[in-house]
């Protein structure tokens, strides 16, 4: 059990830590220009590996969670570390994803990466600073509900001093 304890510590680690260097890019990129922000945005897509952490993260919560004996410290600790990564990912598939339909409009996209867009579609209009704005807080909330996981899962850990 201690070795899924640290892998899912990585897990939800990395899963912070890309949402955190998006929260961390947003002073910088809240003064550029329409043309500039448009183009830097094309860095992300059609998309990073970093999702991959986030659905790992959430299943190895989940198997630990079901491991771990209820009731007791650990086993809220842990739940609060699941709650917290399965909101995270929520808030990218109904915030933030929609807005990425908007900035991918004008990018060439891979078969695969054009898919998955495509899921969950809704018409993005309105002022691009909108969209901006929208897409940079859900990023940050995104950064927070991941810390709030690692911050969870990480004293959930701690209670593994001096058992098994």
């Amino acid at each position: 059990m201690r070795a899924l304890m640290i892998v899912t510590l990585l897990l939800v680690a990395i899963t912070m830590a890309l949402s955190l260097a998006h929260a961390l890019e947003l002073p910088g990129k809240l003064r550029l220009k329409e043309a500039t922000y448009k183009s830097v945005q094309a860095i992300y897509y059609p998309g990073t590996i970093g999702g991959f952490a986030e659905i790992g993260g959430i299943i190895a919560l989940a198997i630990l969670l079901y491991l771990t004996p209820y009731p007791g410290a650990r086993f809220w600790w842990t739940l609060a570390a699941l709650v917290f990564l399965a909101a995270e990912h929520a808030t990218y598939w109904l915030v933030t994803h929609p807005v990425n339909n908007f900035w991918v409009q004008e990018v060439a996209v891979s078969k695969p990466a054009a898919t998955f867009f495509s899921m969950l579609r809704r018409k993005q209009s309105g002022d691009w600073k909108d969209l901006r704005d929208v897409w940079e807080a859900s990023h940050v909330a995104k950064a927070g509900l991941a810390m709030l996981s690692l911050i969870s899962i990480t004293v959930a850990a701690t209670f593994f001093a001096g058992s098994e």
